[in-house]
């Protein structure tokens, strides 16, 4: 008895994947890319469609790994295992990003970090502040979001970094938040908040080494502008 056709989308699984193992990402597109991560989560069907209209809602692959779930969901046909997916590959990302922090001083690894606070932060929606703890050795005790705000603005209280940096016995901290407007310029309100803040931890003995604003641009330095 004859057996059955194979159904299209099968063959065109099978050659993707082959593709991708015998000569790597330079060998995909950005939409071929995302069908391989959504093929684990959608065992059966045509993904490409689905990966073409993340791309149009989200930009570029770094967008759609980088959206959050909610506003994953907003798109037709991308169910609670695709977003897991998607999420578990941005999680991965980061790790691999700030592993060599934890390894070495941090100011001597400038560039993790930048690439880190890129990949972690650039397409959040809102402003959001990340506080890096750091010891004597200026190596990483923590990396935590200690405030969450709106599109353009973020709530500060130096008494709460200051309890937080004396619960971890830090001695030195980086400040580092968003614009997701995009411009990373620091605004007067920036200035002000990282001046309030600065005072509050040098009167207890720890330094603030600097404050980082980041946007889907590049990046501001408050050390390198000479704001700190």
């Amino acid at each position: 008895m004859k057996q059955p056709d194979k159904p299209d989308y099968l063959g065109h699984r099978e050659r993707l994947r082959s593709r991708f193992l015998k000569r790597g990402a330079d060998a995909v597109g950005d939409y071929e890319l995302l069908e391989l991560l959504l093929f684990n989560a959608r065992p059966r069907g045509d993904v490409k469609p689905l990966a073409k209209a993340l791309l149009r809602r989200f930009g570029d692959v770094a967008g759609v790994i980088s959206a959050s779930p909610d506003e994953l969901a907003q798109v037709s046909g991308l169910g609670k295992s695709s977003i897991a997916t998607l999420k578990a590959v941005q999680a991965a990302a980061l790790k691999l990003i700030i592993a060599p922090l934890s390894k070495r001083p941090v100011l001597a690894s400038w560039q993790y970090l930048l690439d880190y606070c890129r990949a972690s932060m650039a397409y959040f929606k809102v402003e959001q502040l990340r506080l890096i703890y750091l010891d004597r050795q200026n190596k990483l005790i923590a990396d935590e979001v200690l405030q969450q705000g709106t599109v353009d603005h973020t709530p500060v209280y130096p008494r709460e970094v200051v309890k937080r940096a004396l619960d971890l016995g830090a001695a030195a901290i980086i400040m580092v938040h968003n614009h997701p407007g995009g411009d990373s310029r620091p605004s007067e309100a920036d200035i002000a908040m990282t001046g309030q803040v600065a005072a509050a931890v040098s009167a207890i003995g720890i330094q603030l080494h600097d404050h980082v604003i980041i946007g889907r641009n590049g990046h501001s330095s408050f050390k390198s502008l000479g704001l700190l």
